[in-house]
C-alpha cells in the first residue's frame, strides 16, 4: 500500500511540475530600450512588458528628454520634456520567431518647451498633455530571451496650448530591443 501511495503521489508531482511548465511556455517579462530614438534624437526610452499570456502584454514606458514627433531643435529652441506611457499589446499568432503586433496606448506629457531665437524673452510653451495613440510593429524574438524590431504609432494630443504651437497629430516610429525572462 506504501508503493502504491508513494507513486501515486511520484505521478501527481510529475503531473503537475509537467503542467506547470506547459503553462509556462512563454516569458513573463520583458524589459527593452528603445535605441533609435536614442540615437537619433537623444531620448532615452525605457520600458517594461509583463506578458498576460502568449498574445498579450501591459507595457509602461518612461520617456526621458520627450520630444514632439520628429521636430527638430536648432539653436535657441529646446524639448525638456518627459512622459509615462501605458499600452495594452495584442500579439498575432505566427509560425516563426516573428510576431505582428498592435497597440492602443496612453501617454501623458509633462515639461516645456522653450524658444529663445530673435527674443529678449525666451517664449515657453508646456508640454502637459494628455495623448491618446494606437500603433503596430514587429517582433522578432532569439532564444526565447532576446526581443527586437521595429514599430511605428500614431497619436492625438488634448492640449490646445500644445496644439496651437504643435499638430494635434503626432507620428512616432522606433526600433526597441529587450531582454525576455
Amino acid at each position: 500500500m506504501k508503493k502504491l501511495l508513494l507513486a501515486a503521489i511520484a505521478l501527481s508531482f510529475f503531473a503537475s511540475t509537467s503542467f506547470a511548465q506547459e503553462e509556462r511556455a512563454h516569458s513573463i517579462g520583458e524589459v527593452k530600450l528603445n535605441f533609435l530614438n536614442t540615437i537619433l534624437l537623444g531620448s532615452v526610452e525605457l520600458g517594461y512588458e509583463h506578458f498576460l499570456g502568449k498574445d498579450q502584454s501591459i507595457a509602461v514606458e518612461a520617456h526621458f528628454n520627450d520630444r514632439f514627433a520628429y521636430i527638430s531643435t536648432p539653436d535657441g529652441r529646446d524639448f525638456n520634456a518627459t512622459s509615462l506611457q501605458v499600452s495594452y499589446n495584442f500579439y498575432f499568432d505566427s509560425e516563426t520567431d516573428g510576431q505582428v503586433y498592435i497597440f492602443p496606448y496612453f501617454k501623458y506629457r509633462f515639461g516645456d518647451f522653450s524658444e529663445s531665437v530673435d527674443q529678449s524673452q525666451p517664449l515657453i510653451t508646456s508640454m502637459n498633455s494628455a495623448i491618446l495613440g494606437l500603433g503596430a510593429g514587429y517582433k522578432w524574438v532569439f532564444n526565447d530571451q532576446f526581443a527586437m524590431g521595429p514599430y511605428v504609432s500614431i497619436a492625438r494630443g488634448f492640449s490646445e496650448e500644445v496644439n496651437d504651437r504643435f499638430s494635434a497629430i503626432e507620428f512616432k516610429a522606433g526600433f526597441s530591443i529587450g531582454y525576455r525572462f
